[in-house]
């Protein structure tokens, strides 16, 4: 079994949009690799968040990962501008597209990395046949839309049994966990097969800085 590196992905969500730039260099530079950037356009969700000005504007900041998660109908439309604004990763959402295949060549195609997401009570199936072909799964742990939401116990098995058929296949494939993840549970997360954590109020509530630090050992078990 391949040992896979475990990443801290704060979630701008949960961040002081006043300073946004200044948060982001916080983070990154007490340890988060990628930074997590949520797009919501008000359909596919009920809120509307930030979309590619707001991108480019804090890119000049870090070079970390821009982890971008489009909760956002066809997202395939916006992926060439994503590029453009500074995304690294960009994730959709197998709910939201039509032709999950072709919007995942599309982005390939644009030089980022691909990942696809599902909702919690998206059933894995639909996988199948794309797993090949992504670079991360992103598995939300609560119903997209709102940050601050409580951990659902069930991704926990669906976590095990995505990793499980990851390393069947013998595949290279990340996993991101999203929604509920703080210190109380960011370790049985990583245990049950996640690499790749989402965490906005347990990062931004507070002592920014310091709650990366804690769960960046949290994560990776070193201190």
């Amino acid at each position: 079994m391949m040992e896979r590196k475990c990443i801290l992905a704060p979630s701008l969500l949960a961040a002081d949009f006043g300073r946004l730039g200044e948060q982001v260099q916080t983070v990154a530079q007490a340890g988060a690799e990628y930074i997590h950037i949520d797009v919501m356009d008000g359909m596919f969700v009920p809120s509307i968040s930030f979309g590619m000005p707001v991108i480019a504007s804090i890119r000049p900041w870090t070079d970390k990962v821009f982890d971008v998660h489009m909760m956002v109908e066809e997202p395939g439309r916006y992926a060439a501008d994503m590029k453009k604004a500074g995304a690294d990763l960009l994730c959709v959402h197998q709910e939201a597209c039509r032709h999950l295949d072709r919007t995942i060549q599309q982005i390939k195609d644009l030089g980022m990395k691909a990942g696809v997401a599902l909702n919690p009570a998206t059933s894995l199936e639909v996988l199948d046949y794309i797993l090949p072909q992504v670079d991360m799964v992103l598995l939300m742990s609560v119903n997209p839309g709102f940050g601050g939401q409580k951990f659902l116990p069930y991704t926990l098995t669906k976590v095990r049994k995505l990793r499980e058929r990851i390393l069947q296949q013998g595949l290279d494939v990340d996993i991101q966990v999203d929604g509920g993840i703080g210190p109380g549970n960011a370790r049985q997360v990583v245990e049950a097969g996640a690499n790749i954590l989402v965490a906005g109020s347990a990062v931004f509530g507070g002592d920014a800085a310091e709650n990366t630090r804690r769960l960046v050992e949290l994560i990776t078990g070193e201190s």
